[in-house]
């Protein structure tokens, strides 16, 4: 059983297509850990500018707010429901506000539950990534990513992606609950990627770690082609790990914040959820 998790935050768009893969694997997590679940439907409200609104085009925008208003809150519908056949204790609403708006009222609810759960996706300029941004990086908690075709809780097998960063300190602290419920877990250094020689080795965290009773190994590999993230894959899916953790990483700021390095790659092609720390 997965210790001290309370409360989980599931965030998910819903608009006519099959319910989300983060939908499904957060309620499954809950059952599990005999948490709360909060689920929140997103549905950006469409907004015009008043240079061109007319009555025909106010109708208009007015109607679709309401045909994505309805889907959402159908969404949140079923569910409750499949939360009460979980056995899941599961409160669920709608948020209905303009893309800034939204993805901010979200974060604010992030930073009152022990760990927020959200769809991948490989468009960085997305509904969706921006959420997974926003709530990364100004909740304060901790988010999982959930790739498509996932829709089922496991962590018997974990990967923590470690580069003795702060990030990555935090995230193995944060990470603490599902590395101690976990059978396996490897600390995986990739090295050839970036300088990691005055970094904490993984061989240093492994201790701790099994004070806490994680039963874990350590592995050091260099970078396929001095590229981390599918270095980090590839073992992934060799020891067929069911979650990896690690830190985020910020690489440029061409906007408001953009994830880069080997967060953006795993983001594009994590074979399994991640577990993500800011």
């Amino acid at each position: 059983m997965i210790d001290n998790l309370k409360n989980v935050l599931i965030g998910f768009r819903q608009e006519g297509t099959p319910a989300s893969h983060a939908l499904r694997y957060g309620l499954s997590l809950a059952r599990e850990a005999k948490a709360h679940a909060s689920v929140c439907a997103l549905s950006p409200k469409v907004v015009i500018t008043h240079a061109f609104v007319s009555g025909v085009a106010a109708g208009l925008v007015a109607a679709e707010n309401n045909r994505l208003r309805e889907l959402a809150e159908n969404a949140v519908d079923e569910a409750r429901k499949d939360a009460v056949s979980a056995g899941v204790l599961c409160t669920g609403e709608v948020l209905q506000e303009p893309y800034a708006a939204l993805t901010a009222s979200f974060t604010r609810r992030a930073r009152v539950h022990d760990l927020s759960i959200v769809d991948a996706e490989l468009n960085s300029w997305s509904l969706e990534r921006g959420l997974l941004e926003e709530t990364l990086f100004n909740s304060g908690r901790p988010v999982i990513v959930v790739p498509a075709g996932v829709n089922e809780f496991k962590a018997r097998t974990i990967l923590i992606a470690w580069d003795g960063s702060a990030r990555a300190v935090r995230a193995v602290n944060d990470a603490l609950p599902f590395l101690k419920a976990a059978e396996n877990v490897e600390i995986l250094s990739v090295t050839g990627e970036k300088d990691l020689s005055k970094s904490v080795q993984g061989s240093d965290l492994a201790p701790h770690l099994a004070r806490h009773g994680v039963n874990c190994s350590v592995k050091d590999l260099a970078a396929a082609g001095g590229d981390a993230g599918e270095t980090i894959r590839n073992q992934a899916s060799l020891i067929r790990a069911d979650m990896i953790v690690m830190g985020a990483f910020v690489h440029s700021r061409v906007r408001q914040i953009v994830l880069g390095g080997v967060t953006e790659t795993m983001l594009g092609a994590s074979p399994v959820p991640l577990f993500l720390t800011y």
